[in-house]
């Protein structure tokens, strides 16, 4: 029996979608995406039933959005570092689509090439007021 609110996707690497922060600070790697929540991985300890604001890159463009741990657990343990999934559920909606990210578009080469150089003026050894100065 399926109790998700609505499909997940797995989000690629290369999306602005894959990666997530905290508000506080922290990184999160988002692995898939719902509208109503992420799965993340991370090296924050995050507890179940905490509330998070998260900054997200959707297709409205960057959005803070608040959040609550769904469920948490240790993914991966070595000797220094401890990697835990979080599954976050947001308190609204947001679009995760894949298609459709606002990205800048890239600005056109310069037309005639290297563009205007500097005037060639000849060094001065001495150095010309306007004015004379006054003792």
């Amino acid at each position: 029996m399926e109790r998700r609110r609505a499909p997940r996707r797995v989000v690629a690497s290369d999306e602005p979608l894959s990666r997530a922060k905290l508000r506080t600070g922290g990184q999160l790697l988002v692995l898939d995406a719902s509208p109503w929540g992420l799965l993340t991985a991370s090296t924050e300890r995050l507890l179940p039933g905490r509330h998070l604001d998260v900054h997200v890159v959707s297709v409205q463009g960057r959005v803070l959005v608040r959040s609550r741990v769904a469920r948490a657990f240790v993914s991966r343990l070595e000797a220094d570092e401890v990697e835990y999934r979080a599954a976050l559920a947001f308190d609204r909606a947001i679009d995760v689509r894949a298609d459709g990210y606002v990205m800048p578009a890239a600005a056109p080469p310069p037309e005639g090439g290297e563009g205007n150089r500097y005037p060639h003026r000849p060094p001065s050894g001495d150095i010309e007021f306007a004015e004379r100065l006054s003792a």
